[in-house]
């Protein structure tokens, strides 16, 4: 139940999040998003780590494994960050939710894991959604709909490594390594900008309300990734992963109240079928484990 109610919190609060982070893309770089964001979950994770159990020891693997997680969330969030400018908050969530598949196609690849044809079906159904999604969007915003695409990719690869270290290590301990990582890899990205002159890679400093508004990004960004890997601690995944899909709907309503967007026809049903065929996927999962481990 514990899991639950921290999975629940992570769905509730990503949405705001989100929100703030389109209101952020016409005032700032990406670069500097990126930067303010990590550098707010390192300070403040940094705190929570040396009051409650100090420096954490980690082995070389799994500083490895964070640097590369690192790597995958920054390019998740740079990504994310250029989807919103361009796209409807929905729209772009929503198009950005094939990563249960890619996640299935992943887990074939590196970890050997079984994909049947039930789960193939889902994906073929999952990925025309989503592309009735990206029509609409594609006549307005043109290739900016690739965006969460390459947000997809890079959480599907964010996922798998923390499969890997979540039970590793504590969650804040790894938050705050890869908070100060990530920090450590903008810096250099932003003086290559300023050197050649790459716009999205300037470094600006934020003030009056926009500086509010990257305070809030960082609180709510952290805490919500936070509620998401304790999750994972006290449930599994299987049980979990159903209840992520409840972030759709909360982004569709803060969109509407907050942009006045709402995702046309063709729209929200590319958006109902992609739900459809990724709860389908996360349940057969559950049900395939659920035998095994009878059968054991």
């Amino acid at each position: 139940m514990l899991g639950i109610a921290l999975m629940l919190g992570f769905s509730m609060l990503a949405p705001f999040g989100d929100a703030i982070v389109k209101l952020l893309g016409p005032i700032l770089t990406v670069a500097t998003f990126t930067f303010y964001r990590f550098g707010l979950q390192a300070l403040f994770l940094s705190g929570v780590v040396l009051i409650t159990t100090g420096l954490p020891t980690l082995t070389a693997r799994q500083y490895g494994l964070i640097f590369l997680r690192t790597l995958c969330h920054i390019a998740g969030l740079s990504t994310i960050f250029m989807a919103f400018r361009y796209l409807p908050l929905a729209d772009a969530v929503a198009i950005a939710f094939v990563v249960p598949f890619i996640q299935l196609l992943l887990g074939k690849v590196f970890l050997n894991e079984r994909v049947g044809k039930h789960r193939l079906a889902a994906c073929t159904v999952g990925f025309v959604g989503t592309l009735l999604v990206i029509q609409p969007n594609f006549a307005t915003a043109g290739l900016a709909v690739l965006w969460p695409i390459a947000t997809a990719w890079a959480f599907a690869f964010f996922v798998l490594l923390g499969r890997t270290i979540a039970q590793e290590a504590d969650p804040i301990a790894i938050q705050m390594v890869s908070g100060w990582m990530a920090v450590a890899l903008m810096v250099p990205a932003m003086v290559a900008g300023a050197y050649f002159g790459w716009h999205e890679f300037g470094f600006m400093v934020p003030t009056g309300q926009a500086l509010l508004l990257v305070l809030g990004a960082g609180v709510l960004g952290t805490l919500a990734h936070l509620l998401m890997t304790w999750s994972l601690r006290f449930a599994p995944s299987t049980t979990l992963a159903p209840l992520t899909y409840i972030e759709i709907p909360i982004t569709v309503a803060v969109g509407l109240v907050v942009f006045g967007d709402f995702p046309n026809a063709l729209a929200t049903l590319g958006i109902c079928i992609t739900m459809a065929a990724g709860l389908y996927v996360v349940f057969r999962e559950r049900a395939i484990l659920q035998a095994s481990q009878a059968a054991s």
